[in-house]
């Protein structure tokens, strides 16, 4: 269902092994916990709120949900009780867009009968907060990009910065807005960390920290660069779909092989963010959805 590892003292990882790596976090203080994100599957979910109460016994008093997203914030139904703390775009695109989402979920797949969005009753409108948990202090923080919600959560006495989709495998834009991820990753670049949990995929240790931001930042650049000489063609989208990932310095094999749509996608998306319209293609293409 889920793989977990203990990243820290009373600091704990989790991936999921049923949707494109997914991850959520656990921070444990004396009297109750802190979880960041939940994961995408109700199942999953509640395998991690079974985990939660065999292992660390201990009530969930919060969740931070980093962005909307269903993979990450869907699963606040099963920890009643728990307050959730997010941007306050975070509440907002729940609102106006989570809740159209569950609905057509809930037609496609039974699984998902059971969920109701629990929307973040403390929301941060600007700049920061901190959060006591026994010993260690959250710093919860903007981290926009993939989405314009995105928050970080720093466990401070570790230096573990969980990043939500603000870093991937893969950077990915089409919720979000090029220039903004660029400059996250850049102010990231800059904090002195132990280790990254991304919002999908592997743990990033200390000695990966800067060659994966230096990484992701040339992978913006090329696809920049990229769809400006796109531009320049009668079908700009006939264009994109000859620029792999590999061209890009992205394996194709990551998030379980779903890399090149992701890729494709984010090639058509900064498009529209430079040029105010989807790529012309010599056939019609139908509207991308946001991944996450």
């Amino acid at each position: 269902m889920f793989q977990y590892e203990r990243v820290a003292d009373n600091v704990y990882f989790f991936q999921s092994e049923n949707y494109a790596q997914v991850t959520a976090g656990l921070v444990v203080g004396p009297k109750w916990v802190v979880l960041i994100d939940t994961l995408a599957l109700p199942a999953e979910t509640l395998a991690l709120r079974d985990f939660i109460a065999e292992h660390i016994q201990l009530p969930v008093r919060y969740i931070i949900n980093t962005h909307y997203h269903a993979d990450h914030s869907w699963g606040n139904v099963f920890f009643p009780g728990a307050v959730v703390i997010s941007h306050a775009l975070c509440r907002q695109l729940m609102q106006s867009r989570g809740m159209p989402a569950l609905e057509e979920a809930k037609q496609t797949s039974s699984a998902y009968r059971q969920v109701s969005l629990v929307l973040p009753q403390l929301a941060i409108s600007e700049g920061e907060m901190s959060l006591k948990v026994g010993k260690k202090i959250l710093r919860i923080f903007p981290m926009p990009g993939h989405s314009p919600d995105g928050m970080g959560v720093l466990v401070e006495t570790d230096r573990i910065l969980f990043a939500g989709d603000a870093i991937m495998p893969i950077p990915y834009i089409v919720d979000g807005d090029f220039e903004a991820l660029q400059e996250t990753l850049k102010q990231v670049s800059k904090m002195r960390l132990e280790n990254i949990i991304p919002g999908h995929g592997e743990i990033v240790l200390r000695g990966e920290i800067k060659s994966t931001l230096k990484e992701d930042l040339d992978y913006l650049a090329c696809i920049r660069k990229e769809v400006r000489k796109a531009a320049r063609r009668k079908y700009p989208g006939d264009y994109l779909d000859k620029v792999d990932v590999e061209a890009c310095g992205k394996s194709r094999i990551l998030l379980g092989g779903l890399a090149p749509e992701l890729h494709r996608r984010n090639l058509r998306a900064l498009y529209r963010q430079l040029y105010g319209e989807a790529p012309r293609t010599s056939q019609k293409e139908k509207e991308e959805a946001p991944f996450g």
